[in-house]
């Protein structure tokens, strides 16, 4: 839906004035019905794709059509809010576009907006890419829904970088409304920064760095889209074997984020013993989320600054693990998997505890990187965490999750996912068939049993992997033509 003010844009000039209101609108797509501006077309109807200039909007509000060698002049009247500083830069450095757009009871409805060259000027970002990174940015400042992929797929910004200072200043010009606020004053410091001539060089380059760092992440809102609970129940059942408690648990937070249409408070701590799938269902809660993912070996990390970075006064100075989570993602909203939080104690490096910065992290009120200098927003932060045990996890850590309790296997459990999942996946992956390798009831048992001090089915799954190897062997090297295993050749094979 669009929602016109009724103010018009201010008047910067005595001889030209502004022809144009402003819309606001939340769709994160462009289209006739909801266009990024409107032309007017009384006197002419334009073509679908038509090439010329914007006109400076803020001193003649038109765009200027160039058709076969002639220049016809078409007024603005209206422009959705979030476009308004990204024409003016298109017309104030005469950058040639073509727009797509349909003609409609309201003018010329433009939808689409492709560069065409930036006619070799100096002052202009030359990143290929650049104007579309802008104005997929721009759509989904505002947009709470996903984006929906068009018929011009390939000249998609996403992969463009920030990196040059013309490109971050551009961006910031254009389009530094998609920015939460205290990142786009940041913005303007550091950028100040990286091109004072009154700072060293070592110091440029840091703010450089950290500009590219964060205008390349898209910072996105607390909203969250609802996602459908009977496809989230097919992949855990596609991917989990029993574990009906646990399923229902996560089923339940898939609930509560469609009626909140936000995350949940608390994070999800898994634990259990080892080999029981923690981090596979922490992988599938991610897929189920849709959103990228990344992990915190907490057993690895033994310093506070590997979490938080380090302070630019030094020449080797670089962001911590969990900024350079967020530039790899590219994105705000993330899953953090903690791996081993059981093992987030005190710190064996220079006496601080990972475990408190944490604690920021985990409270969605914000984090601060040493590097980066600047209050990180973390409300699309979701953590889920593993550990062994319970108990060795400090109270204001454990407080910040649900809990979910993995029980071991039984061994009726065991025994069908090796017959059933394990070793007809690892079968399938070196080529043999099912009926080349064949384990009878009784063998089966044996090897539950061989492995019955074991937690988890990582043992199991490494048996499959004998078995199966083993059989590959007798039927390559002896010309079996099949192998059937009894609880006597298991006994032999694992003694």
């Amino acid at each position: 839906m669009l929602v016109y003010d009724s103010k018009s844009a201010p008047k910067t000039s005595d001889t030209f004035e502004c022809t144009y209101t402003t819309f606001s609108s939340n769709s994160n797509t462009a289209t006739v019905e909801n266009p990024i501006l409107i032309l007017d077309n009384s006197q002419e109807k334009w073509e679908h794709n038509s090439v010329g200039i914007f006109a400076n909007p803020f001193k003649k509000t038109a765009f200027e059509f160039q058709i076969d060698n002639n220049v016809i002049t078409s007024n603005i009247l209206k422009i959705d809010s979030r476009f308004t500083s990204l024409i003016k830069w298109l017309g104030e450095n005469r950058i040639k576009v073509k727009l797509t757009g349909d003609n409609t009871a309201d003018g010329y409805a433009v939808y689409r907006i492709r560069e065409v060259a930036f006619n070799n000027s100096q002052k202009l970002s030359s990143e290929d890419g650049f104007l579309q990174f802008m104005i997929e940015r721009l759509l989904e400042s505002s947009a709470v829904a996903e984006s929906v992929s068009d018929e011009d797929d390939d000249e998609s910004g996403d992969n463009m970088k920030l990196t040059s200072i013309t490109s971050i200043s551009d961006f910031l010009n254009c389009a530094g409304i998609t920015l939460p606020e205290n990142i786009r004053l940041w913005a303007r410091r550091n950028l100040a920064v990286a091109r004072s001539s009154e700072v060293t060089p070592e110091e440029r380059r840091h703010a450089q760095r950290a500009l590219s760092i964060m205008l390349n992440i898209k910072w996105k809102g607390s909203y969250f889209e609802s996602i459908d609970p009977l496809e989230a129940r097919r992949i855990l059942d596609e991917e989990l074997f029993g574990m009906e408690s646990v399923k229902q648990r996560i089923i339940e937070t898939i609930i509560q984020i469609n009626r909140t249409h936000t995350l949940p408070a608390y994070g999800i701590l898994l634990v259990g013993p080892a080999g029981t799938g923690k981090s596979q269902i922490a992988y599938l809660i991610a897929k189920i989320l849709k959103l990228p993912w990344t992990t915190l070996d907490m057993s690895s990390i033994n310093d506070a600054e590997q979490l938080t970075g380090s302070s630019r006064i030094y020449s080797n100075a670089k962001p911590g693990i969990i900024m350079e989570a967020f530039n790899m993602a590219g994105e705000s909203n993330l899953v953090f998997i903690i791996n081993e939080l059981d093992k987030a104690t005190a710190g064996k490096g220079n006496g601080a505890n990972p475990a408190d910065v944490l604690l920021t992290l985990l409270d969605n009120l914000g984090f601060t990187d040493n590097y980066m200098e600047c209050l990180i927003p973390t409300v699309g932060v979701y953590p889920i965490a593993t550990a062994n045990f319970k108990d060795q996890i400090s109270s204001p850590l454990l407080s910040r999750f649900a809990v979910i309790d993995i029980p071991d296997y039984t061994h009726d459990e065991k025994k069908t996912i090796l017959s059933r999942f394990a070793l007809p996946k690892i079968l399938k992956r070196i080529g043999l068939h099912e009926e080349e390798c064949v384990v009878t009831d009784e063998a089966l048992d044996t090897v539950i049993d061989i492995f019955k001090d074991t937690t988890g089915i990582r043992d199991l799954e490494q048996a499959a992997e004998r078995l199966a190897a083993h059989a590959l062997y007798l039927i390559e090297a002896e010309n079996e033509t099949k192998v059937v295993y009894d609880s006597a050749m298991v006994k032999e094979l694992f003694r």
